[in-house]
């Protein structure tokens, strides 16, 4: 039976245009020409396994849409098993006709594909664990790992959120006057010792000193533990955590995750990211939030059928700590130890308010675009230090054209443009030619050579 062409030219203009790009920059991501994609967009031409591969990449939702969400979601995670650069290229039309012909083969090869790479981060885990000496886990790398484990995104928080908004109970006010709708109180204390937030007896007290992003957000959490008080008991009660500390710290952090939404709705805030090229400051400006909180949103920004472009994000303190940690790609985080030293977010942090875009390559071949800004957030006197760390936000460089950073760098092949070959600490890094290596890797022997100096004092085999 042959198989109808299918003609989607509104779908494809639609899809442009939600996505506020014009036939250049669309034919360019979907590896067309100008010309051709005008005829699709016309239905002067049908969809071709090509077509239909390049969609299944990019906008996996769209071509469910049009083709049916079986075929589609299959073509979709055989094209991203088949995307990885450690396996040989395939062509998107040899691609299209597996999944289409041999729909049980492609089914085996994306479980296959998805096993390795669950095997790969078992492994780096297991690696970490023994190299740092690590027992059980502690209450906070619990969380952590609880959030890594659900893509950082929570469904039943997020559309609860998106919900209030639009009812207009914190949309259409302010957070302080949704707050008195359930008769909590806002008041400032001027302390200086004062803590961030108190919550007694119905009355919310915040530090007068602390930035007016902080103060909504903080009085945000409030509003969303109160509202969604049951949601975050119930997942919290079902959480396979070790104690209890635990589940009180995974309580703050669902809360957390709330009130981000709550100030950032999903589907305006992802409309609104795609507009501006993922621009944070605008952004930033838009919502009415800090500049890590809008980094911070776009990651979680993972809805089933309305993904956002994936993000990695995290933050790192002064001393190379990963504090925040969250990747929505195929990059991974050292659970222990500093990251690698090559990563431009090292550099972030010593220089405040000044954005640093890097192109990067990891060791499995994956490249990425990220920007790094360090922030400082004051203490409010002299004689108390300053907080000061960066926040590091990136995309596979396959996104480059989203996201409005990418601009300022060359992404060619040689030259200034050539991407940084970073890894994820030294002790799970590959690499035998880093001249930044501070410890060898936990699976590798090393040659030493007492007759030759080099940069590092040995060689790794």
């Amino acid at each position: 039976m042959v198989k109808p062409r299918l003609y989607a030219g509104r779908s494809l203009r639609d899809l442009r245009r939600a996505a506020g790009l014009n036939q250049r920059a669309m034919a360019a991501r979907l590896g067309l020409s100008v010309s051709y994609l005008s005829q699709l967009e016309t239905d002067e031409r049908p969809l071709t396994p090509a077509v239909g591969a390049a969609l299944a990449r990019h906008y996996p939702q769209v071509l469910a849409a049009i083709e049916g969400e079986a075929p589609a979601r299959r073509l979709a995670a055989l094209a991203d098993a088949l995307a990885d650069p450690t396996l040989p290229p395939v062509a998107p039309e040899e691609a299209s006709r597996l999944a289409e012909e041999h729909p049980d083969l492609a089914d085996r090869l994306v479980a296959l594909h998805a096993a390795r790479r669950a095997a790969e981060e078992r492994l780096a885990l297991a690696e970490e664990a023994f190299t740092a000496g690590a027992g059980a886990r502690l209450p906070w790398e619990a969380v952590r790992d609880w959030f890594h484990e659900a893509g950082n995104y929570v469904d039943v928080l997020d559309r609860a959120a998106e919900r209030l908004c639009h009812d207009g109970e914190a949309g259409g006010r302010s957070v302080e006057d949704a707050l008195a709708a359930r008769g909590i109180a806002v008041a400032l204390d001027p302390r200086e010792d004062a803590p961030l937030a108190r919550f007694e007896a119905g009355l919310l007290t915040l530090n007068a000193a602390a930035p007016a992003e902080t103060r909504r957000f903080l009085a945000a959490h409030r509003l969303a533990a109160t509202a969604f008080a049951r949601e975050i008991a119930a997942i919290t009660a079902a959480a396979e955590l070790p104690g209890e500390e635990a589940r009180r710290l995974l309580a703050i952090g669902l809360a957390n995750y709330a009130a981000g939404a709550l100030l950032m709705p999903y589907a305006d805030f992802r409309a609104a990211a795609r507009a501006m090229r993922h621009d944070i400051d605008r952004l930033s400006r838009r919502f009415g939030v800090s500049f890590e909180q809008c980094c911070h949103r776009l990651s979680t920004l993972q809805r089933p059928g309305e993904e956002g472009v994936p993000f990695y994000f995290c933050r790192v303190d002064m001393a190379g700590n990963i504090t925040k940690r969250h990747s929505a790609t195929r990059l991974r985080f050292a659970r222990f130890g500093g990251a690698c030293p090559l990563w431009h977010v090292h550099e972030a942090v010593a220089n405040a308010d000044r954005i640093l875009v890097q192109h990067a390559e990891t060791p499995d071949g994956a490249r990425y675009v990220s920007m790094a800004k360090g922030l400082v957030k004051p203490s409010g006197r002299f004689d108390r230090l300053a907080r000061r760390y960066a926040v590091v936000l990136g995309c596979e460089a396959i996104h480059a054209a989203d996201f409005v950073y990418a601009d300022a760098i060359d992404r060619g092949a040689s030259g200034a443009g050539a991407p940084t070959p970073i890894g994820i600490s030294c002790r799970l890094c590959p690499r035998a030619d880093c001249d930044q290596r501070a410890f060898p890797p936990s699976d590798r022997t090393i040659a030493v050579d007492p007759d030759i100096r080099r940069v590092v004092p040995y060689r790794v085999l």
